[in-house]
């Protein structure tokens, strides 16, 4: 039995603060989940972040107010940790001079980053490092993915960017479980939770079990995706990290935590990359991963 955690990172719209939105799965055996999770916490223990839900783009911003502080650097962590939180008292006082949208905007970047304050910016990078490092070494893990620019796709595609997305990762997914794990492999996917999209995706994927993908059917994949919680589940973190280092290769060329888990995406038996796409509508593109990929814009799924 292999599950597949899905996240994804950046938005699919068009008005969104990114330039790219990304979508990946990990998939593993379930025989391997104990000591996957164990080599998880193992790694945030280590980097002072115990208990604490990993979300790679929040830890890998800049905090400004870390930098206000003087001697922040030599503190221990909960004095570094008191300190943070007085400099955001005066900044979200200063914001309220602005009106309440500039106080919501800005208690969301702190609710969000409130983890991850004892962290110096390097220490979070390096955390966020080791847990890619992490997922590199699992040999019997594959990474399925897909990074769209929107510019690039256009407002209607962008529209169903999500859905797309989800729809290549299923596909590909099921050919791996059929094509080198056997009839009698199954898969399950578990899914970062989504509000606004939870019932439409499972209506959608109610639907591929029945008739299958655009390019398959996925007989080997069981049950709708079950959508969790990300903060009580290891895997969609490890899943959200390698969303983020797709995307942010993608947007701004960054390699580090890219080159750190891109031996993990899915290859078919001659070393063609099929586990990751670059989708750029009808654009050319040189770029590594499409070099790969061996990339043909009429090229399906179902070439595996």
């Amino acid at each position: 039995m292999h599950a597949i955690y899905v996240d994804e990172s950046g938005t699919p719209e068009e008005s969104g603060g990114t330039a790219c939105f990304a979508v990946v799965g990990l998939s593993l055996p379930l025989s391997e989940w104990k000591t996957c999770d164990s080599q998880m916490r193992s790694v945030l223990k280590k980097h002072g972040m115990d208990g604490v839900e990993l979300h790679s783009a929040w830890m890998a911003r800049y905090y400004p107010e870390q930098e206000r502080v003087s001697g922040f650097i030599s503190a221990t962590p909960s004095a570094r940790r008191e300190m943070v939180v007085e400099e955001r008292k005066k900044d979200l006082a200063k914001a309220s001079l602005a009106g309440t949208r500039s106080v919501k905007s800005l208690k969301k970047n702190y609710d969000k980053t409130s983890s991850y304050i004892h962290l110096t910016h390097s220490e979070r990078l390096s955390a966020l490092r080791e847990v890619a490092d992490t997922i590199g070494s699992w040999e019997f893990a594959r990474l399925f993915g897909e990074a769209r620019m929107k510019k690039l796709v256009g407002r209607e595609q962008n529209a169903r960017s999500r859905e797309e997305a989800l729809e290549q990762i299923t596909t590909r997914f099921e050919l791996y479980l059929s094509k080198v794990h056997g009839s009698s492999a199954l898969g399950i996917m578990i899914h970062d939770q989504h509000q606004a999209a939870s019932v439409r995706l499972t209506s959608l994927f109610r639907a591929w079990q029945e008739n299958g993908t655009s390019y398959a059917g996925i007989p080997h994949i069981v049950e709708t995706p079950l959508f969790v919680d990300s903060s009580l589940t290891t895997m969609v973190q490890a899943a959200d990290l390698a969303a983020y280092a797709t995307r942010r290769f993608f947007e701004n060329a960054e390699t580090d935590l890219f080159d750190r888990i891109y031996s993990r995406f899915d290859r078919n038996s001659t070393g063609k990359l099929v586990g990751l796409r670059h989708f750029t509508g009808k654009a050319p593109c040189t770029c590594r991963v499409c070099l790969d990929h061996r990339r043909s814009l009429s090229e399906a799924p179902g070439n595996y």
